[in-house]
């Protein structure tokens, strides 16, 4: 199978190529266009009561397309928003990602729920956030950019920018500064990421795009 993150980074969308017998599962929604000679199944995101989970606790859709082809086809696969796309190589490890970052992966990938505790919801992310786990390649996108850092001590993220993170990697929220500071600024909270591990950011939030929307509509 052979996929392409295409018009990255602004408009970023997945060119799928599928040889025959080849799957690709998908986000609902996510697909654009296919040839003739590709198969759409939708079934449940992982059983029912694990698709409800998601949904009710991660954000995520309850159901996942399965695309497959019997003698070979091409798909296009985007999100709803403008931004990046990334790809990941899982080799039997864990990967955490926010609510709506997930977009397809190989079949060999298991998709489930873990706690991401009460920093991450007091930092607006969510009590849930997906787990993705297992070997197989995994396509991700954001609001904006996509870029990564490895932590090794502690590096302080601003709420809405963090997409994915590895299962090493410890979240707690607290004030930008002082308290005239945090709430002058126009930061307020942040998260500060303890390492050990990788992360992927965001350039944008959604939350910055609503406050400036917000400021224009007055």
């Amino acid at each position: 199978m052979d996929v392409e993150i295409r018009d990255k980074p602004s408009f970023a969308h997945l060119g799928v190529s599928l040889a025959p017998g080849e799957r690709i599962i998908a986000e609902a929604d996510a697909m654009a266009s296919m040839s003739s000679s590709i198969d759409m199944k939708t079934r449940w995101n992982g059983g029912v009561l694990s698709a409800v989970l998601r949904r009710g606790l991660g954000g995520e859709s309850l159901f996942v397309n399965e695309f497959s082809t019997e003698t070979g086809g091409e798909l296009v696969l985007t999100q709803a928003f403008p931004g990046d796309m990334e790809c990941i190589d899982l080799k039997d490890t864990t990967l955490y990602l926010q609510p709506g970052a997930f977009i397809a992966c190989e079949p060999t990938v298991s998709l489930g729920i873990g706690w991401a505790g009460f920093a991450s919801f007091i930092g607006r992310e969510g009590l849930f956030r997906l787990k993705v786990s297992g070997r197989g390649r995994v396509w991700f996108g954001a609001y904006g950019g996509i870029f990564s850092r490895d932590i090794l001590t502690e590096l302080i993220v601003d709420t809405g920018h963090l997409v994915g993170y590895e299962p090493t990697i410890s979240l707690k929220v607290g004030l930008a500064g002082g308290i005239f500071t945090s709430l002058f600024s126009g930061e307020g909270l942040v998260t500060r990421v303890r390492g050990p591990g990788k992360i992927y950011l965001q350039s944008r939030s959604f939350g910055g795009l609503v406050s400036w929307t917000n400021s224009h509509l007055w």
